[in-house]
């Protein structure tokens, strides 16, 4: 599926052992912030961690050896928690094209988003895909739903004023988040994966598709119905080759599984 990115392996620590170098700030004149820089003490220089704070405040980022903050922001701290306490109802929320067909028990809007960050691990390589873009994007692409809830096409609502919803509820949550690099980040990949704008947005709006029609059929297995309005209202929307390949398997096993209810 995506285009293996070279990875910076960092050299065994015990290289830098007998080696304690002092951490040097920074600071610029149009900022109160201070940017701790470590230096190796070869040609490079690696930023251990960047914190801006108010003149007089108390709170500061201390880095360890280990490059983890021995203590931090406590508002960053508090954003963070707020903004997982709120995602945690992403958790609890069913998915309610189940509920609509009486399915029990049925999977939350994070068990979904999770299969399909999975797919995007487990997928094939394709050129000009970037695979960790693809797993961010299934992640944060149903988000919005831990306030707005699962609006679903039986819900009458139309696809521009859910689209407004959703916007609104994530503007917010990442004014919970406390705004920055990656609540910006996410505002981002919900966008790109809103508007279908590239090729990870692509296959991972197929990979959507792919597990709803996934899990029909393991509901269908294991509660005995027939679900195929989510088979035909699938049929032919996918856009990538592993999209389609997926799903002309499950619907290879589905047709199985029927020819032997009718025998």
């Amino acid at each position: 599926m995506a285009v293996n990115t070279s990875i910076n392996c960092a050299p065994p620590l015990h290289r830098f052992r007998r080696r304690r170098l002092p951490i040097t700030f920074i600071s610029h004149a149009s900022s109160s912030s201070s940017r701790p820089i470590c230096f190796t003490g070869a040609a490079t220089l690696r930023l251990v961690s960047v914190h801006s704070q108010k003149p007089g405040s108390e709170s500061s980022a201390i880095m360890s050896n280990t490059g983890v903050p021995s203590r931090l922001s406590s508002s960053s701290t508090a954003s963070a928690i707020d903004f997982l306490t709120l995602c945690h109802r992403l958790k609890t929320t069913k998915r309610k094209g189940w509920i609509n067909h009486g399915i029990k028990g049925p999977e939350s809007i994070a068990d979904h988003m999770y299969r399909m960050a999975l797919m995007a691990l487990i997928a094939g390589d394709l050129p000009d895909v970037n695979r960790e873009r693809c797993i961010k994007i299934a992640i944060v692409h149903d988000i919005a739903e831990a306030i707005v809830g699962d609006i679903t096409p039986s819900d009458g609502v139309p696809k521009e004023e859910k689209s407004r919803r959703e916007q609104a509820a994530l503007t917010d949550m990442c004014k919970i988040l406390g705004g920055g690099m990656r609540a910006e980040e996410i505002q981002e990949l919900w966008a790109e994966y809103e508007s279908n704008a590239s090729l990870e947005a692509n296959l991972v709006k197929d990979f959507d598709k792919v597990e709803m029609i996934l899990q029909a059929l393991e509901y269908e297995m294991e509660h005995g119905k027939v679900l195929d309005e989510f088979f035909l209202s699938t049929a032919g929307k996918f856009q990538t080759e592993i999209g389609k390949s997926w799903a002309a398997e499950i619907n290879s096993r589905r047709n199985s599984q029927l020819a032997d209810k009718a025998n």
